[in-house]
């Protein structure tokens, strides 16, 4: 047991599940017969785990050299031996679940993971950080309407509320360890621009995601937009727009993540209620 929690603490728990409930919700709003949705919310969930815990295996010992106590890999609860192990079982059990879904949903969802992988992998301390949670963001929205009877891609708009949703996760996720960063050689695109213009872009990316959402479900029709799509939009506006306020006229600060994290999670519920007109 003592090793399961060790794993656990080691996924990232928290974007784990937000993560995958995005995935049942998406799941739901295109319709998805029970077994399809329990296939794709399983599938999500355990290539999710995998992506954590091997984050955590290759950085284990960058955590160690800054004193990283809450992460289990780094504190020895689990040695790196037995995390590859598992999060290389996981990765094989998540493309095995996707694979009853079609070989489309799989496809996209090996895409997504291999997309994942690298970052952790190197990709994370160069210039080009954020194209893999561009690609696997953007082509998340689509394992919900591949795993349908009839599969299809996502409409435009998904594709890039997708996108500016991942960017938005990737620019501010490292906001709070900058420092820790620095001192072991991870230099990714936000650290070089820094944390006031990364949260100030990743506050417009969400805003513009919000807008593609907004026009893109109804048509280019803003009289056919319902009450509640407006209601988070407007939400979402207005949460980004304080941010991008906060980042130019005071010191960068934790509150900055925690608004655009904030903006990012009603992005996701304003795709989620427009979900019935995401395939393309």
């Amino acid at each position: 047991m003592r090793t399961v929690r060790a794993l656990w603490g080691s996924s990232h728990p928290g974007p784990t599940l937000v993560v995958t409930a995005l995935a049942f919700a998406l799941g739901i709003a295109t319709g998805l017969e029970p077994w399809r949705l329990a296939l794709l919310t399983a599938s999500v969930f355990v290539g999710q785990l995998s992506i954590g815990i091997s984050n955590d295996a290759l950085d284990a010992e960058r955590d160690r050299a800054v004193g990283r106590t809450d992460k289990p890999i780094a504190r020895g609860d689990v040695s790196v031996r037995v995390a590859w192990a598992a999060a290389l079982g996981l990765l094989a059990g998540a493309l095995v679940l996707s694979a009853p879904l079609g070989w489309r949903m799989l496809g996209a969802h090996a895409l997504m993971l291999g997309s994942a992988w690298s970052y952790n992998a190197g990709l994370k301390s160069t210039p080009w950080s954020i194209v893999p949670f561009l690609v696997s963001f953007g082509i998340f929205p689509s394992l919900a309407t591949l795993s349908a009877p009839e599969p299809a891609f996502t409409a435009w708009w998904g594709w890039v509320a997708g996108a500016a949703l991942g960017a938005a996760v990737h620019l501010t996720n490292v906001l709070p360890d900058l420092d820790d960063d620095a001192r072991t050689g991870v230099r990714g695109l936000p650290h070089r621009l820094g944390a006031r213009v990364s949260a100030i872009i990743a506050a417009a990316g969400v805003l513009g995601g919000a807008v593609a959402v907004l026009v893109g479900a109804a048509g280019g029709d803003l009289a056919a937009v319902s009450m509640v799509s407006w209601i988070f939009f407007v939400a979402v506006a207005a949460v980004a727009v304080a941010t991008a306020w906060l980042a130019i006229a005071r010191p960068p600060t934790r509150t900055l993540f925690r608004l655009v994290m904030l903006a990012a999670l009603l992005l996701a519920a304003q795709m989620v209620v427009s979900g019935s007109a995401i395939a393309a």
